[in-house]
């Protein structure tokens, strides 16, 4: 019996063998990306200086130093509020976004219209974030669209890019505007292939569009959004630098001023201290790992549903 089970495990291979050489490049990028250059986290535990060797006779090992030095520097409990702030009102709003335009998009009756608005909703993602941000400065600049109709209207100009209060819901606002339809096409693709038939059968029995949403449609897709939230909880303090960087100004910095962009400025501008750098993008990179593992524990506890 081992034996003929071994000879099907082999058969089964030797089946699947252009399937395995058609995934190979990616499997190689995703390698060469995402898995070799990590062994480059060694320097958060060296006294690192740009054109040293990671490993050498000559590194110098420094253990927590780098992470103790980032725990007592003054911005660290100002740089730990504006990330969370950031990544938890961004992920609020836009983790249900997608779904609410998904299920309403499904429901349409004219299906022709529903591709359009699709459309509509995912031109946006294609935008480039330099882009993007100069068009917030067209239409929230000093002497923007917005501004201009208030100066009309005889009202005060209003510093959108110079007022801590207004970063926030700029850069949440805009990110959510950018990615929402790209975002709903997973669900799009999930309510796909739900069987009509019960949509059939709930209206012979008198069920409602709104009904047969709450009943047909969401439970289709909820292994597709428990996964998305794992995964989301677990990129949750994430957010990337240039975004923020791009629309930084001296005004704005007590709210704008991320882990990203603080890991950017320390490794990369003035004196590059890439050793500090690196520790503290570790420390963020762990932290998402737990909020990772949480997640997942606490979604496989409470539902079927799981990365692993």
């Amino acid at each position: 019996m081992r034996a003929s089970s071994e000879k099907k495990k082999v058969q089964n291979v030797k089946e699947h063998i252009p399937f395995y050489i058609l995934i190979l490049p990616a499997v190689v990028i995703v390698f060469l990306m995402n898995y070799l250059p990590i062994y480059g986290v060694l320097i958060s535990f060296q006294d690192f200086m740009p054109g040293d060797k990671i490993l050498s006779d000559t590194t110098i090992w420094v253990g927590l130093r780098n992470f103790t030095r980032f725990f007592r520097d003054v911005q660290f409990w100002s740089l730990m509020k504006n990330t969370f702030l950031i990544c938890i009102e961004g992920f609020i709003i836009g983790f249900p976004l997608p779904i609410i335009v998904a299920l309403l998009l499904n429901s349409l009756k004219c299906k022709k219209f529903g591709k359009f608005l699709q459309t509509i909703f995912t031109v946006p993602h294609f935008i480039s974030l330099v882009v993007l941000v100069g068009m917030l400065n067209l239409f929230f600049g000093r002497y923007g669209l917005i501004n201009n109709i208030f100066a009309e209207l005889g009202l005060e100009r209003y510093s959108y890019f110079l007022e801590p209060a207004a970063f926030r819901p700029l850069y949440i606002l805009s990110s959510n505007w950018q990615d929402f339809g790209w975002s709903a096409i997973i669900y799009l693709a999930a309510l796909s292939n739900v069987d009509p038939q019960q949509h059939e059968a709930a209206v012979l029995d008198g069920a409602t569009r709104f009904q047969r949403v709450i009943h047909i449609d969401f439970p289709a897709i909820l292994p597709i959004v428990s996964v998305m939230l794992i995964m989301s909880i677990g990129g949750l303090m994430g957010v990337g630098y240039e975004k923020a960087l791009l629309m930084q100004t001296d005004g704005n910095l007590g709210v704008s001023e991320l882990i990203s962009t603080y890991v950017y400025k320390k490794g990369l501008t003035g004196v590059p201290d890439q050793a500090y750098a690196t520790a503290i993008g570790l420390f963020n990179s762990v932290i998402n790992v737990v909020l990772l593992v949480i997640a997942n524990t606490t979604s496989k506890k409470f539902s079927e549903n799981s990365l692993w």
